[in-house]
């Protein structure tokens, strides 16, 4: 939702007078829009426009090398053809006017209308619709305009840059058009500023597929894909629309539609481009973040255009706007192969390992899967509880975690026979490195501390190894993390929990039962958590507002060693 603004009225006149000053050194304001400042031979003026709303386009694509100018309009409304002509006059630099915008009824219009004014005053002026969506119609000549565009104006903009007449200008963005198809979905409407409500919803666990950049909601609702069946229904159907006489080459774009994350892109870009590769085509300086948005509309659109050698050269020219910026120079001088080997590294042999070793790794593999199990269904509750005080990430951490850890001690076990300590070294280092954050450190470090304590030379192990081993795991995380008793962290559960076991142990009892009854210990010590006030970690800040909710280390570590109470006993018993 748009949330700064003074009357919502005047939000286009606002954000403009806020825009052009912030670039005045390269853009100047005229009634209607901006146009860039005239730098060397004078050229043919490509003017672009459309509604507000879309930012970077239209305005944030005028500079050197795009644009000449940009007719602003209200948010989402054609400008006026008094708009029009205005910027179109300003930007006319003896050599002609290039109009280009979007399909849609109010642009043709007015556009058409500033065009032939513009002519009858002696300024040749031509006009390139772009017309890219294939969900909006089946002809090309009724498709709307949506992320298309940027590509056109940028085959225009460089195209005049270099000097080309006005009748190639014209040509190659035509050309341009005529090559390129796109497709978005929705995963949220946008809102107007000072509306309380957005345009349209998308229904919870749905997509839009078939979305337009000024509001409108998607043809139809599909269930909510997941990343790698988004990728397949945004380029399947755009190859299929492939022009005739296609290339092999394409200019590619994947476009956020406004509060879709760039991280969110970036993965949707990896399987996207994979997919273009697969089907023999080579991209071409592919572009993926925000060049056509809608507001705040969750979305994204997949932009291809099939290039031959005249639009390769112009999609990969040099540009210098405030929102876009393309320069080769810098990059000229970077090596692009490299020398380095891009295999994996030589995999350490696995040691010698006694057969009461061996057979304590199916324990461990058995616990980890175990685990796996417990913190999948616990992730949202163990996010939620972390989200009262934290970043919220803690369930997600705890799954890549042991999930990196189970599929290390998988892979361990399929290329040999490896002990408990070596399983549990590989798995610690996995959990590490693709955990992430503190617990991820710390439980990689605890696994192998606990992996070293037991060694694969033993011929047996009895329940004071495996004490003693769940000791040199509490004294890991205490060593490195620096907390203690009542900081309101894991340890909370994780040092009773241990005293709790090697008490039981030393007294005789049976490990099994002296295991449950640890688990039980540091259930209870994790929900005492929620009293106490945070001493460490990025709790502490918000100390107060996390009274009253467990913390999230000891809370995992309580529900992981309780489950492990209640199916590993007869394991733990046979390895003892």
């Amino acid at each position: 939702m748009t949330r700064i603004f003074n009357e919502p009225e005047n939000f286009v006149d606002d954000q403009l007078a806020g825009f052009t000053d912030l670039y005045a050194d390269r853009l100047r304001a005229v009634p209607g829009g901006v146009v860039s400042r005239q730098a060397g031979e004078p050229q043919v003026a490509v003017v672009i426009g459309g509604g507000s709303g879309h930012y970077p386009a239209f305005a944030g694509l005028v500079g050197p090398g795009l644009a000449t100018g940009a007719v602003v309009g209200n948010i989402f409304t054609s400008p006026s053809a008094a708009q029009v002509y205005s910027v179109a006059k300003a930007a006319d630099q003896g050599r002609g006017v290039v109009l280009s915008f979007g399909n849609y009824a109010g642009d043709t219009m007015n556009f058409g209308i500033a065009a032939a004014r513009l002519r009858a005053e002696g300024i040749d002026t031509r006009i390139v619709i772009v017309t890219d969506d294939i969900a909006s119609a089946e002809t090309e000549q009724q498709r709307r305009g949506i992320a298309g565009d940027f590509t056109v104006f940028k085959v225009m903009g460089a195209a005049a840059a270099v000097g080309k007449g006005l009748d190639d200008v014209e040509r190659l963005g035509q050309a341009a058009n005529g090559a390129t198809r796109s497709l978005g979905v929705a995963f949220s409407g946008c809102t107007m500023p000072g509306a309380g409500t957005p345009l349209f919803t998308v229904p919870e666990g749905q997509i839009g597929l078939g979305l337009g950049i000024h509001g409108e909601p998607g043809i139809r609702d599909e269930p909510l894909p997941s990343a790698t069946e988004l990728a397949a229904k945004l380029a399947e159907p755009v190859l299929a629309q492939a022009p005739s006489e296609a290339g092999t080459k394409i200019g590619v774009i994947l476009n956020g539609l406004g509060t879709t994350k760039y991280e969110e892109l970036f993965l949707l870009w990896g399987l996207i481009a994979g997919r273009l590769r697969e089907a023999g085509l080579e991209v071409v300086d592919p572009e993926v973040g925000e060049l056509v948005t809608s507001l705040d509309m969750g979305g994204v659109s997949l932009t291809l255009m099939w290039l031959d050698e005249e639009l390769a050269e112009y999609w990969t020219a040099d540009t210098y706007t405030p929102a876009y910026r393309k320069q080769k120079a810098p990059l000229a001088s970077m090596v692009t192969g490299g020398t380095t080997e891009t295999g994996g590294a030589e995999e350490e042999a696995i040691p010698a390992a006694t057969a009461a070793a061996r057979q304590l790794a199916v324990a461990v593999v058995h616990g980890l899967q175990n685990m796996a199990a417990t913190l999948h269904a616990h992730e949202k509750e163990l996010g939620d509880i972390d989200a009262v005080a934290g970043d919220g990430d803690h369930g997600r951490g705890m799954v890549k975690g042991v999930d990196a850890a189970l599929d290390a001690v998988q892979h361990e076990s399929q290329r040999g026979q490896p002990g408990a300590a070596w399983l549990l070294k590989q798995a610690g280092r996995a959990w590490a490195e693709y955990a992430g954050g503190t617990s991820g450190v710390l439980w990689g470090a605890a696994l192998e501390a606990a992996g070293r304590s037991l060694t694969d030379e033993r011929d047996s192990y009895s329940p004071s190894d495996y004490a003693a081993a769940a000791a040199a795991f509490s004294g890991a995380i205490t060593d490195l993390g620096g907390a203690v008793v009542e900081d309101k962290t894991l340890v909370d559960a994780l040092v009773p929990f241990v005293d709790t076991l090697r008490t039981g142990v030393d007294d005789g009892t049976q490990f099994g039962e002296a295991f449950a009854a640890a688990a039980a210990v540091a259930r209870q010590k994790a929900a005492e958590t929620a009293h106490l006030v945070p001493k460490l970690g990025r709790a502490r800040p918000l100390a107060e507002k996390s009274v009253g909710t467990p913390d999230a280390g000891a809370t995992s570590f309580a529900m992981i060693v309780n489950a492990l109470a209640g199916t590993g006993r007869a394991e733990q018993r046979q390895s003892a």
